[in-house]
């Protein structure tokens, strides 16, 4: 699909500078441009590129000024970064916009189908099963019985949910992600474990994103909670009857035992592990790698194993990094006192 520079201004809410009539049908890197394709100019670093890109249009922001000749034509808005991104959203969008139902896919008899949705080859949709307007449920994605997905949810290739789980509005759901598996519950019985049953569910509000190959498992009883505006990244295990506060970012790698509640706005670095029962405030910040042993305060930022307010961890590993250069002066110091 072809658009003007005069559209795309529009879309913008910017100004043309240049060939208003010219078109594009791709995007691209500014110092990987190529004819046909738009492109943005935001960070200072990448200014020289504007002049040999050989992208057909540029979009800038209104203040910038050019220092030589530029071939293609501009767009000035008032955020090119922020402009961008919304095109790179219609984008997608348009490349996405798939409806009607594939062969091969399963529909229950009992389930409901909302309208305008995209089902592909291999999708199963269980009894009971209720799929918002809108939704795109790629192949090979399994949805059990009794499972609600709310409006302009999408299910990514094989993502598999469970009995009973509720999905929000506007929800993405990475591929090989499993949302309602067993939690983690086994009593010892005389040298062996076990099985306790896990009878709750996951619920995910509106606006959340599961990372590929993230598992959320559910409750013992009642339900693990995802808040809505929660972005979790891959490869994230969330263990049963946890709760994750309102637009709460965590990284890859990072598991979470259960039933610790997190709040809201948390900012949650790559392969931390928290352990279970503990109460995380809102507006937490935990470095890469941390270990959270304990409750934390609102507003508090952590790192390290066990972790502990960051300022006085940056303070520590000074020492600590010139522990072996200490130890020599100590050993000297002791071979003085002891004399010949």
């Amino acid at each position: 699909m072809e658009f003007t520079a005069l559209k795309i201004a529009q879309l913008l809410n910017g100004t043309v500078e240049g060939d208003h009539w010219i078109t594009v049908n791709n995007l691209s890197k500014i110092e990987e441009g190529l004819p046909g394709t738009l492109t943005f100019l935001a960070n200072p670093k990448y200014a020289p590129f504007i002049y040999s890109t050989k992208a057909s249009i540029v979009v800038v922001n209104k203040d910038f000024v050019p220092e030589q000749g530029i071939s293609a034509t501009l767009i000035r808005v008032e955020d090119a970064y922020k402009a961008f991104a919304a095109l790179l959203d219609i984008y997608n969008k348009l490349n996405s916009n798939k409806r009607g139902l594939e062969s091969g896919a399963f529909v229950s008899n009992e389930a409901y189908l909302g309208r305008d949705i995209y089902l592909g080859s291999q999708a199963y949709i269980g009894i009971n099963a209720r799929v918002g307007d809108r939704c795109k449920i790629y192949p090979h994605v399994y949805v059990g019985d009794n499972v609600v997905i709310g409006e302009d949810t999408i299910l990514h290739s094989g993502v598999k949910i469970y009995a009973g789980c509720k999905i929000g509005s506007n929800c993405i759901v990475h591929a090989g992600t499993v949302i309602g598996a067993d939690g983690f519950g086994f009593a010892p019985q005389g040298g062996n474990y076990e099985k306790v049953p896990q009878i709750g569910n996951v619920i995910l509000e509106d606006n959340v994103e599961v990372g590929a190959n993230t598992c959320i498992d559910r409750a013992t009883l009642g339900s693990t909670i995802i808040r809505k505006g929660v972005k979790l990244d891959n490869l994230i295990q969330i263990a049963h009857n946890v709760e994750i506060g309102e637009n709460t970012v965590i990284a890859a790698q990072t598991g979470i035992a259960g039933s610790t509640k997190i709040g809201k706005n948390c900012m949650i670095g790559g392969q931390v592990g928290i352990i279970g029962h503990l109460s995380i405030g809102n507006d937490v910040k935990i470095a890469a790698q941390s270990g959270i042993g304990s409750n934390l305060k609102d507003g508090e930022v952590v790192q390290g194993s066990p972790a502990f307010n960051i300022g006085d961890y940056r303070r520590s590993y000074v020492v600590f990094s010139k522990l072996p250069e200490l130890y020599k002066k100590i050993s000297e110091l002791e071979k003085k006192l002891k004399g010949p």
